[in-house]
């Protein structure tokens, strides 16, 4: 198991590095899809991404139980980290410890597989303080999630404007 983070803002050139990556690893790359259909913003964003890979890739979609998927021996690109525990913070009454403790074991339970995982998240809390107490809350549990990937991860990358800082 070999885990690459890759974490940066929004529209940094997260995504399409992490698929880069994929490529280059594996002639038939999974998507890990964690994206809810929230409203039809949501949903052409999804739609942008499918049109972004070729018929190369498998996808799965799983929006909240990434344990359960049934993934050995292949490269597997997680997108994303943020949307995954927005699923999971919303399910979990916007509660952050209850909302950490079910990311992190599922977090083990995907780690159990024998992939190689290049794994995309959105850094939150580097702008604006956020307003309302509920965006605070998911930028303390963002955070939070972000470390405790990074100290499993083999190599961390941040992105800026397109470019990959090598970290770890």
């Amino acid at each position: 198991m070999a885990v690459t983070f890759i974490s940066g803002g929004q529209r940094s050139g997260k995504s399409s590095y992490a698929q880069q990556l994929a490529e280059a690893s594996s002639k038939q790359p999974v998507y890990l899809a964690t994206a809810r259909h929230w409203d039809e913003d949501f949903s052409q964003r999804i739609e942008r991404h499918q049109r972004d890979r070729g018929p190369q890739w498998t996808t799965v979609e799983e929006e909240k139980h990434l344990g359960r998927v049934a993934l050995e021996k292949r490269t597997v690109l997680l997108d994303c980290i943020t949307l995954w525990l927005t699923n999971i913070f919303h399910d979990n009454s916007y509660d952050v410890e209850a909302s950490l403790q079910v990311a992190k074991n599922e977090w083990e339970l995907l780690l159990k597989k024998n992939n190689e995982l290049i794994v995309v998240s959105n850094e939150l809390g580097m702008g604006i303080h956020a307003r309302d107490e509920v965006s605070r809350k998911f930028t303390d549990l963002q955070g939070w999630m972000n470390q405790h990937i990074a100290r499993r991860a083999d190599r961390v990358i941040l992105m800026v404007s397109g470019l990959p800082l090598i970290i770890k």
